[in-house]
């Protein structure tokens, strides 16, 4: 059994993880260790889920999956940008770390779907805390290319049974952005 000086000390430990952590947006060129990344997932299994329904799928893609989606996200913003601007996207893409694609099952109940999408969030929300008490940062997109059905292809995902709830990005951050919140008082409402 814990003592009430050992919940103070863990309720401090995470909260200062929780204000901590933020997006990263430029990583280094080191590759995070494996067992961490796993680690991590392993954490991100534990989000609450209602009726337990564990909807979450992750993947890891590998560098060949890696480039698939790269070349897929160049084409798209090639359409809609131009060459300049699709290879410097491109470029982005290809230095980056870490790649995790996280995926909700689909339900035919509206319900259950939604409420499986805020534990697939919360399971994000793990892992980036758990890589961020072991140095690592994230960033959580959800581009117009997680919803290209080529993307489903390039990670070998069944688009008709799962739904993308993000691609994200990790690795050791090569810059941490500073950043303020609203207080409590801006966004808490007490209600009798």
């Amino acid at each position: 059994m814990r003592t009430d000086e050992q919940r103070d000390t863990d309720a401090a430990t995470l909260a200062r993880v929780i204000a901590a952590r933020r997006t990263i947006h430029d990583f280094t060129a080191d590759k995070p260790p494996r067992d961490c990344v796993l680690a991590a997932l392993d954490g991100a299994r534990w989000a609450p889920n209602h009726h337990r329904t564990e909807p979450w799928r992750f993947y890891l893609p590998g560098a060949a999956a890696a480039a698939r989606i790269v070349e897929l996200n160049t084409e798209l913003v090639r359409a809609k940008s131009g060459d300049a601007a699709a290879a410097n996207k491109r470029e982005r893409w290809l230095v980056l770390p870490g790649w995790l694609v996280v995926t909700c099952q689909r339900s035919d109940n509206p319900d259950r779907e939604r409420e499986d999408y805020a534990a697939c969030c919360c399971a994000v929300q793990n892992f980036a805390l758990q890589l961020w008490a072991a140095g690592l940062g994230t960033k959580w997109s959800t581009g117009k290319v997680t919803r290209d059905p080529r993307f489903f292809a390039a990670i070998d995902a069944d688009v008709t049974r799962e739904f993308c709830v993000g691609l994200i990005w990790f690795g050791y951050p090569a810059a941490v952005p500073v950043q303020a919140r609203r207080p409590l008082a801006d966004v808490l409402r007490d209600v009798d």
